[in-house]
């Protein structure tokens, strides 16, 4: 059984370690069974393929790689840094992610 991280796709976070430390950046995805996230313009490398049908020239292509998913923290406008989250049980017994830092909820209904 996969693990249940609090990060999600579309979420802001910072990279807290590696040579793209303090980058904040759009998680493009979650790979739960590895642990690891897509993070958009980070631990980016070059690729050198050869020509093929969706791309006939071939050539040098920039391709992100996963980061492990503890390298990274969700990261608070409000606070303006990486935070912890939380759940809290809203009123309307929906389940939301909320930052502990200042309490701000993340997930609105």
């Amino acid at each position: 059984m996969a693990a249940k991280y609090k990060i999600k796709r579309d979420d802001e976070v910072i990279v807290i370690t590696g040579k793209d430390k303090n980058k904040v950046s759009k998680v493009v995805k979650v790979v739960r069974k590895e642990g690891k996230v897509i993070v958009e313009n980070v631990n980016v490398v070059k690729r050198h393929t050869k020509p093929n049908q969706q791309n006939p020239d071939g050539g040098i292509i920039e391709k992100s790689l996963p980061v492990d998913i503890s390298n990274v923290m969700y990261y608070c406008k409000k606070c303006k840094s990486g935070v912890k989250l939380g759940y809290k049980t809203l009123k309307s017994n929906k389940k939301s992610r909320f930052c502990k830092k200042c309490g701000e909820i993340i997930d609105k209904e």
